[in-house]
């Protein structure tokens, strides 16, 4: 007789578990409490969705610091190299771009989406718009979910409910109640890729985009945490974009630790370059004064912000800088540093840190150890990664297990 599941969440991993538990041969439902699936999936990457990293294992695990030994048997039963080989039997070309990052041909999310729900429905899996208002069990074992539209009575339950970002989408916690309902611990939940509170001063750089820039973290001691080379964004409560999200990954401890952010607007040249170029402009421009003279090395909304930072006026003339001044300037625009005061509310983070404890995970089903014919993937999970498709392979690969496990279930 065929297994029933229920899984809850038409996000990545439900949708991927759902589908690999009807290939497996269950009678699969899945909850969502949207109108459409993959609201989520969608607005990934910008509507690109940079679905895994086409990289090696070392590397994976590499790049998912939060609990990366519990991943270690779903990454090996499903690998990136496995995620883009389903997706392009599935029929969406693939492409690798910077950094291993892995794309549709389309740059569309939706194709993903699509490929997904196809997969899903091939398989028999019925897609049916309700609320989850919890988990049915008898403390022992899975009996079926409750909903806004009655009982739904099933062999197993595959949590699949996102985090607690991008609220709109539909990742409200739900699954992390559930969780806590059926004796689980979550740990403390918080947004990682999220933009970063910072100084005022930031706010009079708002709106303004760098790009090809190295931004550095630095905890209170001086180790440096996290450095890369690409586009940051000034706004009005301090940073954001590209570089930004990647760093706040690193950033886990504010609550213990204190960080700051340096950014080298010019990567390119060495120290000594940059002060041979500052003294031929001040050669050449001798009666300007600073805050004009720097509108030829950055943008003229940066122009205060660094001369502030350096602590010269503005106004002061080329020629009348001492060694001392230009030296500083040029050891400003080198480490541009900032105070970081904390995150962004984790509505407006792309992912979330925390969860349900994998400690009672089992890691090779993503079966609860608490109650049988329970089951977690994706989000929910307290795993989570670096930027670079790093986190949607966790979804797949702990779906992927999940799913397979949840169709073959047996009573222990």
């Amino acid at each position: 007789m065929n297994k029933t599941v229920v899984v809850i969440g038409a996000g990545a991993a439900g949708l991927f578990a759902a589908g690999v538990a009807a290939e497996r041969g269950a009678d699969v439902t899945l909850l969502e409490k949207n109108g459409s699936a993959g609201r989520k999936l969608n607005i990934t990457g910008k509507g690109r969705c940079n679905l895994t990293n086409n990289c090696e294992f070392d590397t994976l695990l590499l790049n998912v610091p939060q609990n990366p030994r519990f991943m270690y048997s779903a990454f090996s039963a499903f690998s990136p190299q496995d995620t883009m080989a389903f997706f392009e039997r599935e029929g969406v070309a693939l492409k690798t771009e910077r950094g291993g990052r892995v794309f549709p041909v389309s740059d569309r999310a939706r194709d993903i989406t699509d490929a997904l729900v196809a997969f899903a429905k091939r398989g028999g899996v019925r897609i049916k718009k309700a609320v989850a208002l919890g988990i049915l069990s008898d403390g022992e074992r899975v009996l079926g979910v409750q909903t806004d539209a009655g009982e739904v009575l099933c062999d197993c339950v595959i949590v699949a409910t996102g985090g607690a970002s991008y609220p709109l989408t539909g990742s409200t916690g739900d699954g992390y109640e559930f969780a806590k309902s059926c004796g689980h611990t979550v740990s403390k939940v918080q947004g990682s890729l999220v933009p970063l509170v910072s100084e005022k001063i930031c706010a009079s750089a708002q709106g303004l985009t760098l790009k090809n820039v190295t931004l550095s973290v630095k905890n209170e001691k001086g180790k440096l945490i996290f450095s890369e080379l690409g586009e940051m964004l000034f706004t009005h409560f301090g940073m954001s974009g590209p570089l930004v999200l990647s760093a706040s990954a690193h950033m886990r401890n504010f609550d213990k630790e204190k960080y700051s952010i340096s950014i080298d607007l010019k990567p390119g040249l060495t120290p000594e370059k940059l002060e041979e170029r500052i003294l031929r402009d001040i050669e050449e421009k001798k009666n300007k004064d600073m805050h004009n003279l720097l509108r030829g090395f950055m943008p003229a909304s940066l122009v205060a912000v660094v001369l502030a930072k350096a602590g010269i006026d503005g106004g002061v003339k080329a020629n009348s800088l001492t060694r001392e001044m230009r030296r500083k300037l040029r050891d400003t625009m080198k480490c541009l540093t900032f105070e970081i005061y904390g995150k962004r509310p984790i509505e407006e983070a792309i992912i979330t840190t925390g969860g349900v404890d994998v400690r009672e995970i089992n890691p090779k089903t993503m079966e609860s150890k608490k109650v049988c014919g329970l089951y977690f993937a994706g989000e929910v999970l307290d795993v989570d990664a670096y930027t670079g498709g790093f986190n949607l392979q966790i979804a797949w690969s702990s779906a992927y297990v999940a799913g397979e496990a949840a169709a073959k279930n047996e009573e222990r």
